[in-house]
C-alpha cells in the first residue's frame, strides 16, 4: 500500500524540481524530504531519485510514479472537496495570495468577514505576484490567489483552474505636482516620451504589460526605479524621480506631492481570483469568493464607483 504523504513529497519534489523547494512547498524540512522519499523507495523496491550534479532528478521509475501520484492527490482532493461540501460547514486552513494592492485594498475586508461568519476556518494570507500566486496554486501550496491582467494584455492560465472576476480597476497617472502635465484634465501616454519611469520589477507581468503598452504608443520608456509596492513608487515620484501607473485600488492616501492624471483612453486592470477545478465544490472556497466579492462592492462603493464590479462569468 503507497503511503499518501509520501506520494505528495514525490509529487512536490516533481513540480518543485529540488529538495529545497519541495520542502518549502510542504512546509517541512529538507532532511524529512528526503527520509519520506528513503520511505518511499523502500516500499516501492525501486531507485526513485539520482544524484544531478548538487541537485537531485526524478528516474524512469520516479517521474512514471510522479505521474500516478499528481493524479491520484488530485483524486483525493477531488474527494475531499465533495466531503466538505457534503457537509456544508466551512471549516479547516484556507490559503490565499494576492498583489499587494488587492492584500491591501481587499484582504482586511475580506478576511475580517470571513472570520466572523465562519470562525472555525482558519485563513492563512500572504502578499504574491500574479504570475507566482496561480503557479503556487497550480502546484497546491495555495487554496487561491488574486490576481490580475489588464485591459490589452490577458493573464496566462494554466487548464484546471477556474476563476471569478471581482472588479475592475482603474488607473492612472502619477506625477509630481510641479510636471508640466498635472494641471491637465487627462493626458495620452504618447506625452511621455522624455519622462523617466518608475515601474514594477523586471520580467514581472505589470512591468512587461508596462512597456508593452508604452512601445505600441510609440514612447520607448526609460525606466530609472524598479519597487513591487505601489506606494514605494508613489514616494519616488513624490520625490520628482519619475512618473508611473497608479491604479486605484490600495492607492489612497496619496503622498504630498504627487497629483494623478487620468489616461485619454482609459486603462483598467481586471482583478479576479482563481482556484483549482477540483477544489471547487470545498464549501470554504466558495465562502471566500463571496467574501472577496463583497469586498469588491465595497471598494467600488468607496470609490464613487470609479472601480466597477464584474459579473460572474
Amino acid at each position: 500500500m503507497l503511503n499518501l504523504e509520501r506520494l505528495r513529497t514525490l509529487d512536490a519534489l516533481a513540480r518543485h524540481g529540488s529538495v529545497s523547494g519541495a520542502a518549502e512547498g510542504l512546509h517541512i524540512t529538507t532532511s524529512a524530504v528526503s527520509q519520506q522519499m528513503s520511505k518511499l523507495e523502500r516500499e516501492v523496491g525501486q531507485q526513485l531519485l539520482a544524484k544531478n550534479g548538487r541537485g537531485i532528478r526524478l528516474t524512469d521509475a520516479g517521474r512514471l510514479l510522479a505521474e500516478h501520484a499528481a493524479r491520484i492527490l488530485s483524486q483525493v482532493e477531488l474527494a475531499q472537496s465533495d466531503l466538505e461540501a457534503q457537509r456544508g460547514q466551512v471549516v479547516g486552513e484556507l490559503r490565499i495570495s494576492a498583489f499587494p494592492t488587492a492584500a491591501r485594498g481587499l484582504f482586511p475586508v475580506a478576511l475580517a468577514d470571513l472570520r466572523e461568519r465562519h470562525p472555525g476556518l482558519r485563513v492563512r494570507s500572504r502578499e504574491q505576484e500574479p504570475e507566482h500566486g496561480i503557479r503556487e496554486v497550480v502546484r497546491g501550496d495555495l487554496d487561491l490567489s488574486v490576481v490580475l491582467d489588464w485591459y490589452n494584455k490577458p493573464m496566462p492560465l494554466p487548464d484546471g483552474l477556474v476563476k471569478a472576476p471581482l472588479l475592475d480597476d482603474p488607473a492612472d497617472v502619477a506625477l509630481p505636482a510641479g510636471h508640466r502635465l498635472a494641471g491637465r484634465a487627462e493626458v495620452d501616454l504618447a506625452e511621455f516620451t522624455e519622462d523617466e519611469w518608475v515601474t514594477w520589477g523586471e520580467g514581472e507581468f505589470c512591468h512587461e504589460w508596462l512597456m508593452f503598452t508604452l512601445r505600441s504608443k510609440g514612447v520607448e520608456p526609460v525606466v530609472a526605479h524598479r519597487a513591487a509596492e505601489t506606494h514605494t513608487q508613489l514616494g519616488l515620484v513624490a520625490a520628482g524621480l519619475g512618473v508611473c501607473i497608479a491604479p486605484l485600488l490600495g492607492r489612497d492616501p496619496l503622498p504630498y506631492g504627487v497629483v494623478t492624471v487620468p489616461l485619454r483612453q482609459r486603462v483598467r486592470r481586471h482583478v479576479f481570483v482563481v482556484w483549482r477545478a477540483d477544489a471547487d465544490r470545498r464549501p470554504s472556497i466558495r465562502a471566500a469568493v463571496r467574501a472577496l466579492r463583497t469586498a469588491g462592492e465595497r471598494v467600488s462603493a468607496m470609490n464613487g464607483g470609479s472601480t466597477t464590479v464584474r459579473a460572474a462569468s
